[in-house]
């Protein structure tokens, strides 16, 4: 097999198409005419920054949260834009105040960099982080609710939740925890990094306190282009990680809200700017627009960790129902640690001898371990197929 072997819409990438590339869901790739539409803004912006900057820029982030607002059910006077989820939720964690005897609440299938986060603002504020062991394999989805509201007090200031796991790609009951953690006084933070083009969504449905995702993974939008939701009654004396100009503007055309949220200094705009674009190409590719698309990847994803499962010898480790474009499955224990860069011994033979591209990680903690495929548009089921095959191949 080869690039010719692709779909066709595999065209629209600029992928280099001698390597198999099953790991969209670290850093997502950008579609050609997504990655033309950012050319044309940074083109403008630099024909006149002062124009574009200080006259135009507002007018353009307003047009984009509007049209991302729309996709995702949310309300577009609580959207903001920020460069990735990390920041998403240390803007959060940052923006609330805790307290000695406080209990912040995480799974420890949360992100690390988040989790990063999470004992810093705990550690200065002397407040207690409690991280609730999800399990993997798992038998059903009710495991999943079941223990994260189990761990739920009256002490439980806030939970960081994640939608979509990264390490095992589980995608989380998000209604069943968010409603249940609210029913016993907690706000959610929900970190739904990879959720936007892969799952439906509507914030406002869900009702979440806090919600963050990145539009670079699913969405294809270009890197450091993501959003941070906030719930009309969170919005009242919330601050973002960068206090600027807006901190004592005088308008009053504008939320306090959105006017500090839209301008933390100057940074390169185009990547948000580019977020309609993405959202109007990825759904132009199929005849059923977004659901096809995510019903694609999902039937992709899934077969792709049939073959592996088939090659490993093992049951699948969690029922269909928790898989969206990611999965996961438990390797044997590794032999030694992690090379440099934290890359598996394995990892480093399937990219070097196979020219697959695929992550290992080191989950829960070393020796354990677990590799995880993705699955987008330009993928193709031989592509998991040669995986498997040489997963089935001992050195």
């Amino acid at each position: 097999m080869s690039s010719e072997d692709l779909p066709e819409v595999a065209r629209h990438w600029t992928l280099d198409p001698e390597v198999i590339f099953l790991n969209h869901g670290s850093f997502g790739a950008c579609p050609r005419p997504v990655l033309a539409a950012q050319s044309r803004f940074r083109e403008r912006m630099e024909s006149q920054p002062v124009r574009f900057l200080q006259r135009e820029l507002e007018h353009e982030l307003d047009l984009a949260r509007i049209e991302l607002s729309r996709f995702l059910g949310a309300d577009p006077e609580g959207l903001a834009f920020v460069s990735n989820a990390t920041t998403g939720v240390n803007t959060v964690l940052r923006s609330l105040e805790f307290e000695p005897g406080d209990r912040i609440l995480t799974t420890d299938q949360a992100y690390n960099a988040c989790k990063n986060a999470l004992d810093y603002v705990a550690e200065r504020s002397s407040a207690e982080l409690l991280i609730v062991p999800l399990p993997f394999p798992l038998n059903s989805v009710e495991e999943v609710s079941a223990a994260i509201l189990a761990a739920a007090d009256e002490r439980t200031k806030l939970a960081l939740i994640d939608h979509i796991t990264s390490p095992t790609g589980l995608v989380l009951p998000m209604s069943a925890i968010v409603d249940g953690l609210e029913e016993r006084g907690v706000d959610c933070l929900v970190d739904g990094a990879h959720a936007p083009g892969m799952v439906d969504l509507n914030l406002n449905e869900l009702g979440a306190a806090y919600y963050t995702g990145n539009c670079h993974k699913w969405l294809c939008a270009p890197k450091g282009s993501a959003f941070l939701h906030v719930r009309a009654d969170r919005r009242e004396g919330f601050r973002p990680l960068v206090i600027s100009h807006g901190a004592n503007s005088p308008r009053e055309d504008r939320s306090r809200y959105l006017l500090e949220s839209g301008w933390t200094g100057t940074s390169d705009p185009s990547a948000w700017l580019s977020i309609p674009k993405a959202l109007e190409f990825m759904s132009s590719l199929f005849p059923g627009g977004w659901s096809e698309l995510k019903t694609r990847n999902r039937e992709l994803v899934l077969e792709g960790r049939r073959r592996i499962c088939e090659a490993l010898e093992i049951d699948a480790p969690c029922p269909d129902q928790m898989i969206g474009s990611l999965a996961a499955v438990p390797l044997d224990a590794a032999q030694r640690g992690p090379e440099p860069l934290f890359e598996d011994p394995l990892q480093v033979r399937l990219r070097e001898h196979h020219r697959i591209e695929v992550p290992i990680m080191h989950w829960p903690a070393p020796p354990s371990r677990l590799l995880r495929i993705s699955a987008q548009v330009y993928n193709a089921e031989w592509q998991y197929e040669r995986l498997a095959a040489a997963l089935r191949q001992k050195s």
